[in-house]
């Protein structure tokens, strides 16, 4: 337990000072980024520094992995190089039994991390995007023209010349309904719809219904059991491009459940999904890397680890940005682009550790 106990008190202040320093630096490069348009737009202070704190919990989501792997690789390599291991191994406890407080750690801040992204994160995140955007005067128009929309598995689909997002209404709009076979059944004019929120489809407003029938073309009112078809909500007309990555795993899933709908593809969006659960144990990998990793050296511990921790980080990221191009254009299924870094840098990170000097 003395153990342990000295195992976190040298680790935890290594850990938070990173933790501070990574941080700060990004939420700096942000702001210098963005110092400009501040000034041109003659942005009070008070209001850029809400920006920033608005951005602090992303950069904490950003700086846990590498400074976590910083703080395990310097202690572990400093513990090294004072002899100080040496004296543990010496009375029969082995590396890895040493190092399992950091491991227990790691795997206790990976679900931390998980949850702290998708509940925090991602909606401060998006007031930080919401309120730069008024203060710098960018469009934020929801507003839409020219739309193209396939829903129920393309057995219908919208064609309008504009959307309203303000009054959730649709002009000049086309609907064509397919069978199952992706067989036309008819085509609807209407010159507006507008979303009936209650009855959860669109009320058409001076509506055709087009079908052909025995070579001929058959004018009628819209049949009720068509209506209740026009289920696509709102905010697939709008404006706007989803990033799986910057919303929530509820709304990425619900994005996903619209692309299947739409007959659309959704590989990338379904990698990018699974990610958002691999990725927060990236702080696993990292402190069991840094446990195979510790001791190669005694000279310089602290370049040698800064050296580790960015060329291991670095390692990482790249084979996971291979394995997500290889799932976005179907190479390998999305769950293994997500997952599959994840699982290789686990067995690298065993072979380190077994065969590490003890």
């Amino acid at each position: 337990m003395k153990l342990v106990l000295y195992m976190y008190k040298r680790f935890m202040p290594v850990f938070a000072g990173a933790m501070i320093f990574f941080s700060f630096v990004l939420v700096l490069v942000d702001l210098l980024m963005n110092l400009w348009r501040f000034i041109q737009n003659q942005v009070p202070v008070h209001d850029v520094m809400n920006l920033m704190l608005l951005y602090l919990p992303k950069t904490v989501g950003y700086a846990m992995p590498v400074a976590i792997l910083f703080a395990a690789s310097y202690v572990l390599s400093e513990l090294y190089a004072s002899n100080e291991l040496i004296v543990i191994f010496s009375s029969g406890i082995s590396l890895r039994r040493f190092a399992f407080p950091l491991l227990a750690l790691s795997v206790v801040l990976s679900f931390f991390l998980f949850f702290f992204e998708d509940n925090v994160i991602v909606p401060t995140y998006a007031e930080k995007v919401r309120t730069q955007n008024v203060l710098l005067n960018a469009d934020m128009s929801k507003n839409n023209d020219r739309i193209v929309v396939l829903s129920e598995h393309g057995t219908v689909i919208y064609k309008a010349d504009y959307y309203d997002d303000g009054q959730e209404r649709l002009y000049r709009l086309y609907i064509v309904v397919r069978d199952e076979e992706k067989r036309p059944v008819c085509v609807i004019y209407s010159d507006t719809a507008a979303w009936d929120s209650n009855k959860r489809h669109w009320k058409l407003g001076g509506a055709f219904q087009y079908t052909f029938e025995n070579e001929k073309i058959i004018t009628e009112n819209v049949r009720p059991e068509i209506t209740q078809k026009l289920t696509e909500k709102p905010e697939t007309f709008r404006n706007n491009t989803i990033s799986v990555e910057e919303v929530s795993t509820r709304e990425a899933r619900e994005y996903i459940e619209h692309l299947q709908k739409a007959g659309l593809p959704s590989a990338e969006a379904k990698s990018v999904y699974y990610k958002k659960f691999s990725f927060p144990f990236v702080l696993f990998i990292v402190v069991f890397l840094s446990v195979g990793l510790s001791g190669r050296t005694r000279k310089n511990v602290l370049l040698i680890s800064l050296f580790l921790c960015v060329g291991s980080s670095v390692l990482f990221y790249v084979t996971q940005m291979v394995t997500m191009l290889l799932a976005k254009f179907g190479y390998i299924p999305p769950v293994l682009g997500a997952w599959f870094p994840v699982f290789l840098f686990v067995i690298i990170s065993y072979i380190l550790v077994k065969y590490s000097r003890t």
